[in-house]
This record gives structure tokens, sequence and C-alpha cells, in this order.
């Protein structure tokens, strides 16, 4: 009781029917840029993570030298 091809070429047909070709081209279009843009956002959040903690250490290390240049003078 599967699903057999010549139901989901009409299933296929009716779809096409009822929104049209161009609508559909348009919808997965949309949906490719949807992905990309979620993957590269994903992508940026990982890298800024990254440079945040390089920052954080370079801050910690810049008051951790004025602490030493103070205990000088």
């Amino acid at each position: 009781m599967g699903i057999s091809i010549w139901q989901l070429l009409i299933l296929l047909a009716v779809v096409i029917l009822i929104f049209g070709t161009k609508k559909l081209k348009n919808i997965g279009g949309d949906l490719g840029s949807a992905i990309k843009g979620f993957k590269s956002a994903v992508k940026e959040g990982d890298d800024g993570s990254a440079q945040n903690k390089v920052t954080q250490d370079s801050e910690e290390t810049s008051d951790t030298e004025s602490v030493k240049k103070q205990d000088n003078v």
C-alpha cells in the first residue's frame, strides 16, 4: 500500500497546475537564497566567537602589561 510512481506524477501535475511553473521556480530560488544566507550567518557566527576570544585575550594581555608597568614605576 505504498505510493506508486503514477500517484507521485499526478500529485506533481496538480501542484504545477495550482502554482504554475514560474511561481514554483521563484519559491525554489527564494528557498535556496534563504539556506545560503543561513549558512553564511552560521559561519560568521562561528568566526565572530573566535574573534571575540582573540580580542578578549589581547585585552587581558594589555591589562597585565599595564599593571606590570605600574609596578615598575
